[in-house]
């Protein structure tokens, strides 16, 4: 994937060299920026409205709890889209316990709201400014975070209460 290099200067422009970096990624080609997690709506903000990316197509979280190395515990995933030259960039910033907060993307893209629901009910990051922060694929009453990665494999004795629920649709 290309990124139009004006992107890259105007955000050493507004931003400097040093608060954010650029890779590529081996496997799949995409361009992305790591930024700081404290200045993550900032460069969205400024992405979208000074570089054109004016669509979000995924916002996602990667546990990095086992990852050899891994200085950060979790990583948040933004993919942007500049629909007008195709252009895709990946925003990621990391986050670690007990600070998992981030303010909310909603305020740039409203389709954010479901997305960002879907990260905190996963993974347990909260979206500051978030309009309606609550569970989108487990039940209200579930405790914990599936996606993350000590989370166990078997649950925690919870699907008592699933089989209550497929009783009640069949």
């Amino acid at each position: 994937m290309q990124v139009a290099p004006q992107v890259f200067e105007k955000l050493a422009s507004r931003f400097g060299a040093q608060d954010w970096s650029k890779s590529e990624s081996p496997k799949s080609g995409n361009i992305r920026v790591i930024v700081p997690a404290a200045k993550v709506f900032d460069y969205l903000k400024f992405l979208k409205e000074e570089c054109g990316f004016d669509f979000l197509a995924d916002i996602t979280a990667i546990d990095y709890l086992y990852y050899r190395g891994a200085r950060d515990r979790f990583g948040l995933v933004y993919t942007l889209v500049n629909l007008a030259n195709n252009d895709r960039l990946v925003v990621k910033c990391f986050l670690n316990e007990p600070d998992l907060t981030v303010p909310s993307a909603w305020p740039l893209w409203k389709g954010s709201n479901w997305m960002e629901r879907e990260v905190f009910d996963m993974f347990g990051i909260r979206f500051d400014g978030h309009p309606d922060l609550r569970r989108i694929l487990c039940p209200q009453e579930f405790v914990g975070n599936p996606l993350r990665k000590d989370y166990p494999l078997r649950g925690r004795g919870e699907r008592h209460n699933f089989q209550r629920l497929e009783r009640q649709q069949g």
